[in-house]
């Protein structure tokens, strides 16, 4: 039995139960658990759950960076399209996440700067991802 060095790890445990079929739950250690279908029939696949964990730490970012700007979000949606290679192992090739928007006084310059520097250089899931693994995005800035 393989035994990793825990003291290299700094992330809480997570940990993965088998329900039934390709069904799952995961959460940490006492935590909140999140259901995660292999077939993506009664909850999220697990590229789904990539897929979302990608949109939810670049908007994160975004939020964080407009507040410290002083224009703080009032509405934020990020729909992500996906496309994964064909061969096996079937991982992620591409990304296009689609923010759409609403930071009262900001410009569109400014969201602009903080979703790239949100993608590009603070989101830690972006970061995680092969490098040949294109996130690309647009943005709907409302008023």
């Amino acid at each position: 039995m393989y035994k990793s060095p825990s003291a290299l790890f700094t992330h809480p445990t997570l940990e993965v139960d088998w329900v039934s079929g390709s069904e799952f739950a995961a959460h940490r250690t006492g935590g909140p658990k999140m259901r995660i279908d292999g077939d993506a029939k009664v909850a999220p696949s697990p590229v789904d759950v990539l897929l979302a964990a990608l949109a939810t730490c670049a908007a994160t970012d975004v939020v964080t960076i407009l507040n410290k700007q002083r224009t703080p979000v009032t509405a934020l949606h990020v729909a992500v399209e996906a496309q994964r290679v064909e061969t096996t192992p079937r991982r992620l090739a591409a990304a296009v996440l689609h923010f759409t928007l609403a930071a009262p006084g900001t410009t569109a310059a400014k969201v602009e700067r903080a979703v790239e520097l949100a993608v590009t250089k603070y989101c830690s899931v972006r970061s995680s991802l092969l490098p040949d693994a294109s996130v690309t995005w647009t943005i709907n800035l409302k008023s």
